[in-house]
């Protein structure tokens, strides 16, 4: 039965190029939602960018630009990626719309209406690059240790506040109800824990005279919201909210029954299962239904960064090795929910097995038999598999994959076993009429990982007669 289906990524920071892990986030959002395309549900698939902050108004200044032509000009480089990484999405939002800032004002006030606003004295150690508040505990050295190049500022001035400690007897009872609404699991006992210790009131707004590059605050023109109050609306402003009730219902559910789907990064967990979460219930909201957290990816087993010279950018991973390349091996070779390692000598390992020899080879070697055949293959309809189903209904994009390539080894196998080039009359054909079936099945399969793939495998094998083309996975220079 189908079903209305919401799926965001997380908004990334204009503040630098695209990188791998983001492109990891959204092709694994990408595949969820070519999927339930294809179980006849109807998807809105939700991605964009977050435009506010220091971080950003620093970044603006540094380039000597307006804060919104610096915007601009990052934005369209993550929107560039829909071309490049072949996504389906049907929404990219920005914090700078206007729309957009209507519905952080309006959740504001729908907070502060139900008391969990208060203003007070801000004194705090602040990472300008996490763009948080951070414990000692959270430092190693006096420093973050994702920006280990960025002083920590110390903060004393007059802000409002998110009464989170107020909440946290709401956020239990909502990871009560649901006990998969973190995947992995132990992401969502790492919440848990974190929810069930003393939560503490944050910071939810700047003062406009020092950072000026935010969302007003209603009545208060002297604040200016804090970046992460203002862009976690975006998952639901991007749903036409609050004005949209009927698209907001349709897709992100009812307090009784969540329906939104969000992915993000074990660095966002905090931030995405209970800062949001605490909004959303404090605004009187539903809460998300269910958040997949996907782990980092190092490089040579380091942390990727500008200095080390190791950052890996998929825009020249796609114009050298193809979109499909990419897309397989960050859905095959990449632990969904683990941090994992990307190297170039991996990465082109994995090519010319899985896809030059694997892939590209079998649907190349039985083209060429099926050609010189005088059997006319009918087509037949066919549907994902249920093996299929089971791990994406899991997250588990790499069980998927590892299933469709153990079929594609069997079958070559078959093949060669089977000396199927050798064989005559009915018994080739049965062979080859099994063959054609297998490699169909394949490309269905397929369809929500390696989208491209899967149809030039279909339009070159759901005729009668196959014949062969050029290779998909051109050898390396």
């Amino acid at each position: 039965m189908s079903k209305n289906y919401y799926l965001t990524t997380t908004s990334p920071y204009v503040n630098s190029d695209p990188h791998v892990g983001f492109a990891l986030e959204i092709i694994q959002a990408d595949a969820l939602a070519r999927y339930h395309k294809l179980m006849g549900d109807k998807v809105f698939f939700n991605t964009g960018t977050d435009e506010h902050g220091k971080k950003i108004f620093e970044k603006a200044m540094e380039s000597g630009m307006e804060p919104q032509e610096y915007c601009d000009m990052y934005a369209a480089k993550f929107g560039d990626l829909k071309k490049a990484l072949n996504l389906s999405y049907n929404s990219f939002w920005r914090s700078t719309e206007p729309k957009h800032i209507e519905a952080a004002q309006e959740m504001w006030r729908l907070v502060e209406k139900a008391g969990y606003i208060e203003k007070g004295i801000y004194n705090a150690k602040y990472c300008v690059g996490c763009e948080m508040e951070k414990q000692d505990s959270d430092l190693v050295d006096g420093k973050c240790p994702l920006h280990p190049n960025k002083d920590i500022e110390i903060i004393a001035e007059e802000n409002y506040f998110f009464k989170f400690s107020k909440l946290g007897s709401k956020l239990i009872e909502h990871y009560d109800k649901y006990p998969d609404f973190v995947v992995p699991a132990h992401r969502q006992k790492e919440i848990r824990n974190f929810v069930e210790s003393d939560l503490t009131d944050f910071s939810i707004s700047r003062l406009t005279e020092k950072m000026p590059w935010g969302v007003p605050v209603p009545g208060d023109p002297k604040h200016c919201m804090y970046v992460w109050f203002d862009a976690l609306t975006y998952y639901i402003s991007s749903l036409g909210w609050p004005d949209d009730t009927d698209k907001f219902r349709e897709f992100w559910g009812t307090t009784e029954s969540p329906n939104a789907i969000q992915v993000c990064g074990k660095d966002n967990l905090r931030q995405q299962t209970a800062m949001w979460q605490a909004m959303l219930i404090a605004a009187g909201l539903p809460p998300t239904r269910q958040i997949h957290v996907h782990g980092f990816i190092n490089s040579g087993g380091q942390k990727m960064s500008k200095s080390l010279g190791n950052v890996v950018n998929p825009l020249e991973y796609v114009e050298k090795y193809g979109t499909d390349a990419l897309r397989y091996y960050l859905l095959a070779k990449v632990a969904p929910a683990e941090d994992s390692d990307f190297t170039k000598e991996k990465f082109e390992e994995v090519y010319k097995s899985d896809l030059q020899n694997g892939l590209g080879n079998l649907v190349s070697r039985v083209a060429a038999m099926a050609e010189k055949s005088d059997s006319s293959f009918e087509a037949v309809d066919h549907t994902l598999s249920t093996e299929i189903k089971v791990a994406l209904d899991e997250y588990k994009f790499d069980v998927a994959l590892s299933d469709v390539w153990a079929r594609i080894k069997k079958a070559d196998q078959f093949v060669s076993e089977k000396r199927v080039w050798e064989l005559k009359d009915k018994e080739r054909d049965d062979a080859l009429t099994c063959l054609v079936r297998e490699i169909r099945q394949i490309a269905i399969d397929l369809t929500p990982f390696m989208p491209e793939t899967a149809e030039k495998i279909s339009k070159q094998y759901d005729s009668g007669q196959i014949s062969k083309n050029e290779p998909m996975f051109p050898r390396l220079s």
